[in-house]
């Protein structure tokens, strides 16, 4: 017996997991329209992504790259009455199109997408005195990932939950310098990730439709 493809038990388990849901599946055609890298995550991780945060009670969320929206919408429906999701990204059109997309799933008033480099928004959370976040998403950049896990760490507290994503890059984090750009800053994330005294972390292996990649788990200590 041939085994199914990864793909094919993604479906499986979104059939499942994931029913038809009007506003997710409308911000998917709507990023395509718009000419959007197809590199969001799978719907089965937006689930994880979304019972995580339930999980940890988080009233407020940072995200670190929003693309056209689509796990926004899967952590923003995660708050709760009074909840606040803020999201950064650096391209001014992948905002407007997250923008849409959130207030087209009613979820305008919880969400803020903020646009500019991250390492500059961050900086200004920060200088801001911004309320630390109870649930972060990384999944920008990925050779700023060591710098964008310091200055979410200064927007956490004790409990706060730290999520990355593409942190196996296919197994190119194994080589002790990786030559690819994506894979060294996650091979430098994984390190700090791991020596980091104030975390207690693990990463996850995740095969799919998406192909071979990993998601990391951290937790601030107290």
């Amino acid at each position: 017996m041939t085994s199914p493809s990864y793909a094919a038990i993604d479906q499986y388990l979104e059939q499942l997991f994931t029913p038809p849901d009007e506003a997710l599946e409308h911000a998917l055609r709507a990023s395509e329209a718009a000419g959007l890298p197809a590199i969001q995550v799978s719907a089965t991780q937006g689930k994880f992504l979304h019972l995580m945060a339930r999980m940890a009670g988080a009233r407020r969320i940072l995200e670190l790259g929003t693309l056209g929206g689509y796990s926004a919408i899967w952590l923003a429906r995660a708050l709760p009455q009074g909840g606040r999701l803020v999201s950064l990204e650096f391209d001014p059109k992948h905002a407007a199109v997250a923008r849409a997309n959130l207030a087209h799933a009613g979820l305008a008033d919880c969400t803020e997408v903020i646009v500019g480099a991250a390492l500059d928004t961050l900086a200004t959370l920060v200088q801001r005195g911004s309320a630390p976040f109870d649930f972060i998403f990384i999944d920008a950049d990925k050779p700023n990932y060591p710098t964008y896990l310091d200055w979410c760490l200064r927007l956490s507290r004790p409990g706060t939950v730290i999520v990355a994503d593409n942190v196996v890059r296919s197994g190119a984090v194994l080589a002790p310098a990786p030559s690819d750009a994506n894979a060294h800053g996650a091979h430098a994330f994984n390190a700090q990730l791991a020596a980091d005294a104030r975390l207690d972390a693990t990463v996850l292996q995740l095969v799919g439709g998406k192909g071979h990649d990993g998601m990391a788990i951290a937790i601030v200590k107290g």
